[in-house]
Formats: C-alpha cells, structure tokens, sequence
C-alpha cells in the first residue's frame, strides 16, 4: 500500500503536532513523514511532491485547488515571538526590509501591515543565509523560527501577531495542514487525533525535546501562552481577511 506522505515544518512550533506523529502506530505504518522549513513545505505540495502539508497561509494563492485537512493549524491570538520585524529604526524610518528566505507568510503579511496599517513604502530585499547580520541603519529585516530566540538584540522588535492583530482585531494564522484534494475522512479525524496527544500534553513534549531546546527559549510560555493550536471560526475569519488583504495588495 502506498504510503501518505506528509511534510512538516522543522520549528519549534510544530514540535507538539511533530511529536503525535512520531508517537503514533497508524502513522508509522500509513504514513511517510519530510521535515523542511515553511515556504519549502509549500513548494512541495503545489508540485505534487506529497498529499498532505503544513502549508503558510501566505502560500496559499499559489494553489489552484486546497482543502484544510485539520482543525489544528499554527496560529497566535497574541505575541507569537517567533515572527518579528526588527529594526534599529522606528516603523516610520525604515527605508529598507529584508525578507526572510524560509517564509512564505511572514513576508506577505509584512507588506500587508506595511501598506494597511503603517503606512509605509519600503524597499523590498530577498534575502539568502546570514542577511541578519546586515540588519542595521533604516534596514530592517523579518526574521522567523527559531532563529528568533538567538538574533542579537534590535531596538525596535515588532511581533508580526500583534501587529496584525492590533490592524484586523482578529487572531492570525500563520500556517494550516492542506491538501490539493480531497483526503479520505478517516485520515483527517485521524490527524486531528494524532496532533492532540503532544498538544494535550505539553510536559511530555518538551521532555522528549529537551535537548533540542536553547537556554534562551522558554517552552512551556511559549506552547502555552504564544501559539495557539486550534482552527477557531475566529482564526477562519482572520485567515480569510489576511487572503483578502493579499488580493488588494498594491
């Protein structure tokens, strides 16, 4: 029988879905589990290369056809800490923003905030590996993930959630499991079942990661009190205006 194969992102942040997967029988007899960062997880799934991924929001215009095949997701209803914007200039003096290589929805949520809600008309960069290090002046940067907790200190840090969040009064969505068609019912209860056990149970999570974890990061604030797992009707609706505003972008 051939296998599913499911691709999930490598953060800190999906370690208590990570950690279903990893400690369930039907996955490791059904399922085929990739670990890459989130704009290579889109990539994969718009080109065929599994079934089922943990997509960025941002990423999702590029699907001509998606289904969201779990009722967990990514998401903050406050600071997430793992999505910023940092600066050593105010929002109103930078003139130039480097754009994370592994985002596909931290990227375009900038430009969104940038052109909805500060008002601002920078010069977009991409980036490649070390453009934090040229993060300086009226240059900002967006930096995602893990590398958050080790950047070396900015004066101006402004969390991507609570920015959208303060613009759209709505939660945000960073990232969901989709398909590009429709996967079978009892797989997708299945799933919902299998993210739960680590997110139900955040203790045993961070035991099982300890070593992975940095002096600097705090898992249990920031499983608890930063991401927020559930696909709520609200993170439906701000997932909703984020593709909107996507669509109206200049």
């Amino acid at each position: 029988m051939q296998k599913t194969k499911i691709v999930a992102v490598s953060y800190y942040n999906t370690l208590p879905m990570l950690y279903g997967l990893q400690h369930s029988d039907y996955v490791r007899q059904n399922c085929e589990i990739t670990l890459a960062y989130p704009s290579e997880c889109a990539r994969m799934l718009i080109e065929n290369q599994c079934d089922i991924a943990l997509v960025p929001v941002g990423a999702i215009p590029k699907l001509s056809e998606y289904h969201i095949v779990s009722n967990v997701c990514i998401g903050a209803e406050s600071k997430v800490r793992s999505v910023l914007l940092v600066s050593e200039t105010p929002i109103d003096q930078i003139r130039r923003i480097y754009l994370d290589y592994q985002s596909a929805t931290s990227v375009r949520l900038v430009k969104v905030l940038a052109e909805k809600f500060w008002k601002i008309s920078p010069e977009w960069v991409q980036s490649s590996p070390g453009y934090e290090n040229l993060i300086d002046g009226d240059t900002a940067g967006v930096v995602i993930g893990d590398r958050c907790f080790t950047i070396k200190p900015h004066q101006y840090v402004y969390d991507l959630a609570e920015e959208w969040i303060k613009f759209s009064g709505l939660p945000f969505v960073f990232a969901a499991w989709l398909s590009t068609k429709p996967i079978d019912n009892a797989l997708q209860s299945r799933l919902d079942e299998i993210f739960k056990i680590g997110i139900n149970d955040i203790p045993a999570v961070i035991d099982y990661y300890q070593d992975r974890f940095i002096r600097e990061f705090d898992p249990m604030e920031y499983y608890t009190k930063n991401i927020s797992y559930n696909l709520t009707e609200r993170k439906r609706e701000g997932m909703k205006m984020f593709l909107n505003s996507l669509n109206e972008l200049n």
